[in-house]
């Protein structure tokens, strides 16, 4: 059964990255990948708080674990959008976008995900 709660977790998260990702390219235009950037930073923190209260404190059972941690956050995540629009930039010449997205998505995820496991483990 683990395999179908990750299928839904993922189908879910995907849903929710496009949605998310068309919501900001509406708001703030497509020039830059701010919903995608968006998306990695919530996802990462959710991941950290998430981790800590389901792997750490053992909270959630499998399947739903993996349900939401590999599947949701997996999908609702995407590593692969991201050097692809990292990509774009830099082919358009746009080399410090490039960097600076680059950049932004390594120092705010990762800052993200610790942010989200130090406040959980404040709970």
């Amino acid at each position: 059964m683990e395999w179908l709660a990750v299928a839904a977790g993922g189908a879910a998260g995907a849903l929710l990255r496009w949605i998310a990702n068309d919501a900001a390219g509406r708001a703030f235009g497509t020039q830059f990948p701010w919903g995608i950037l968006g998306v990695n930073i919530i996802g990462s923190l959710a991941m950290g708080i998430l981790y800590v209260l389901f792997v750490e404190r053992d909270l959630v059972p499998e399947p739903w674990r993996a349900g939401l941690l590999v599947g949701l956050l997996g999908a609702f995540t995407t590593f692969s959008t991201f050097s692809l629009q990292a990509l774009q930039l830099a082919e358009q010449g746009r080399f410090g976008a490039a960097l600076g997205y680059c950049l932004m998505s390594v120092a705010m995820c990762v800052g993200a995900a610790f942010a989200g496991a130090t406040l959980a483990r404040m709970i």
